[in-house]
């Protein structure tokens, strides 16, 4: 099977099982996410996509998301199920039901949870990318402390620099300085430590960067405006850590496992 999904207690591909359409999520991008490496069957991390799920969904008052076991018991049925030992599990968190409008349900319901399973190899290919000319993260708005479903600035971002002939967009803080790709965390090596921005730029607490900044392998600091040339940079998510030059090469998919595995 090329990937499977599941929608409450139905399993299937993805393309075959359908959220209602009254959902929350699906209508107003009203959920959280989690994307997650599976290595040799384990999901990688789970404990800390977990509580950055569960923050998120505080964050936007959702009811409180699927615990540790019952994620573990979900991924277990969907690599058992596909097959899939190196993938990408994609775990979805909505409000749930809620009829038209914006003002969230009352009773508050249940919540709605849905997921997949897609064949995934990490990458550690260069990419070209160029600084958005248009688009910027918000230092301020709520949204950029959560992977909510609301990645449409990001889609567009990404479609733009593709038109304009590069792989990816870096996004420039609405606070100044460099902030954070499409769907990755940025990383610059400068001196013998990798530094990337801080939370207060509006990037992405992601779960590899916070892995960096725990172990000591990088540090939160300002990066100004555009990469100098030639220094080491990455852009870095739980599925990949792709160079953005030749000099990143060689260093990517040794801080990747090293992030993994530590």
């Amino acid at each position: 099977m090329d990937a499977i999904g599941w929608l409450g207690d139905q399993w299937g591909a993805p393309n075959q099982l359908g959220v209602p359409l009254d959902d929350r999520g699906l209508n107003l991008a009203d959920g959280v996410f989690e994307t997650v490496l599976v290595r040799q069957g384990q999901p990688q991390l789970l404990a800390e996509h977990l509580g950055r799920w569960q923050r998120g969904a505080a964050l936007l008052g959702l009811p409180p998301p699927p615990a540790l076991a019952a994620v573990q018991s979900l991924a277990a049925s969907a690599v058992e199920r596909s097959g899939i030992q190196a993938g990408a599990l994609r775990l979805n968190w909505s409000r749930g039901s809620g009829g038209r409008g914006l003002s969230s349900p009352e009773p508050p319901g249940p919540g709605r949870c849905w997921g997949s399973l897609y064949p995934h190899q990490p990458s550690f290919q260069a990419l070209r990318v160029q600084v958005s000319p248009l688009l910027s993260r918000s230092a301020t708005s709520p949204l950029s402390q959560c992977k909510s479903f609301a990645y449409t600035e990001l889609v567009l971002a990404r479609r733009q620099a593709q038109q304009a002939g590069f792989d990816d967009a870096l996004l420039l803080s609405s606070a100044g300085g460099l902030c954070c790709g499409t769907a990755a965390n940025l990383l610059v090596l400068r001196g013998a430590r990798w530094l990337t921005p801080a939370q207060a730029s509006g990037c992405l607490a992601g779960v590899m960067r916070g892995r960096a900044l725990g172990l000591g392998l990088a540090a939160e600091a300002p990066l100004g405006n555009e990469l100098a040339p030639g220094e080491a940079a990455v852009l870095l998510n739980s599925l990949d850590c792709r160079p953005l030059n030749s000099a990143a090469e060689p260093l990517a998919q040794q801080l990747f496992e090293q992030l993994l595995t530590s």
